[in-house]
């Protein structure tokens, strides 16, 4: 599968060249032509009330992006979730649950306090959110607005959250948050299967605030979306933690240690890139399919690469972590590399959501 993802994307980043290569991606370009109208055309009658959308009693934050893989959404979802949580705010993050064994079903993940359902059963990032932010509810449902509806009528929340939500566009939302990756927010301009896009740019019109994330340090970024409010953000490694939970630690521990990094997020390059920059002295790396599940096969394969590489501790991330923790004893020595959104300028979301507190 890792192979197959690896092509595609250099195919549509232009990095294969041969004759087979560009009529493959010349075919490709045709269908996203049809795929892109289709789109359009689904805007279209939901904007002008040909297809019903539906508005839930409560106001809604939508954060989503245009293209397919990472751009943080969940560490996004998080930084919001408790900044509004901090503004004395009930909050319910109201998610599909992609990857879970519910099957759309609308399940109670967690009532702020207590997380009720596995990574298996909801999907590892709804859990990963139930656990990090303290206080946060999280609802999971194909339909988001009847978990929404669920979601006010067992948990009383002052304000939703729509995670994953911008192409959800049948939830009527009160504010649209968009992330775009800062190194190429529009991927090669083209929707699938031609390129990385969901929907045509012209889609991020339904924006109203847009974050550039994945930012480093000095880096100047035009705003991807003319006219739009915009801020920059990074994502920030801030130490680590053990398997079972505990302590944040710095990197500096790891120093002169043999250290391997495993993952199965959208970009894991990036994760291993980050702990580099960190200090991490990695000697060996291991990347799996995003929201990959652990099994038998995969525990195996990261206890190769430990052995064979003569590793004294494994380091992954949080995304992974909710699935790993009844492996530990199996794994070994391991550790968990805490994530946080972090913002060059927060002051033109900041000002965008304070109309909800």
């Amino acid at each position: 599968m890792a192979n197959y993802e690896q092509y595609f994307h250099e195919l549509v980043d232009g990095k294969r060249e041969g004759l087979q290569d560009r009529l493959l991606l010349g075919c490709l370009k045709f269908l996203s032509l049809f795929y892109s109208l289709a789109l359009r055309l689904r805007a279209f009658a939901y904007g002008v009330g040909l297809l019903p959308s539906r508005r839930l009693p409560r106001p809604v934050i939508s954060v989503g992006n245009l293209t397919v893989g990472g751009t943080g959404k969940t560490p996004m979802v998080s930084w919001l979730a408790g900044y509004l949580i901090g503004k004395g705010k009930r909050v319910a993050v109201l998610s599909r649950g992609y990857g879970g064994s519910s099957r759309g079903e609308i399940r109670l993940v967690s009532d702020g306090e207590t997380c009720f359902l596995s990574p298996e059963e909801a999907g590892d990032e709804p859990v990963l959110l139930a656990k990090t932010v303290p206080g946060l509810a999280v609802v999971i449902g194909a339909d988001r607005y009847r978990a929404g509806m669920y979601a006010l009528e067992t948990l009383k929340p002052d304000i939703f959250i729509l995670d994953d939500g911008f192409q959800h566009i049948r939830l009527q939302r009160d504010l649209n948050i968009l992330l775009t990756d800062s190194r190429r927010p529009f991927g090669n301009g083209f929707t699938l299967p031609a390129g990385l896009l969901r929907e045509p740019v012209s889609a991020a019109g339904r924006a109203d605030v847009v974050i550039a994330t994945r930012t480093a340090s000095g880096m100047s970024i035009e705003n991807p979306v003319p006219g739009k409010p915009f801020a920059m953000a990074a994502h920030t490694l801030v130490g680590m933690m053990p398997l079972e939970g505990g302590t944040l630690a710095p990197f500096s521990r790891l120093k002169g240690v043999r250290v391997m990094a495993f993952s199965g997020i959208a970009d894991p390059g990036s994760f291993f890139d980050a702990l580099e920059r960190e200090g991490v002295p990695l000697v060996a790396t291991l990347a799996f399919p995003d929201h990959s599940s652990y099994g038998d096969e995969e525990l195996a394969a990261i206890r190769r690469l430990r052995d064979s590489s003569d590793i004294a501790i494994l380091i992954t991330t949080g995304k992974d972590a909710v699935k790993l923790s009844q492996y530990k004893d199996r794994l070994g020595p391991c550790v968990v590399a805490s994530l946080r959104m972090t913002f060059v300028d927060a002051r033109p979301l900041e000002h965008a959501i304070e109309k909800f507190l």
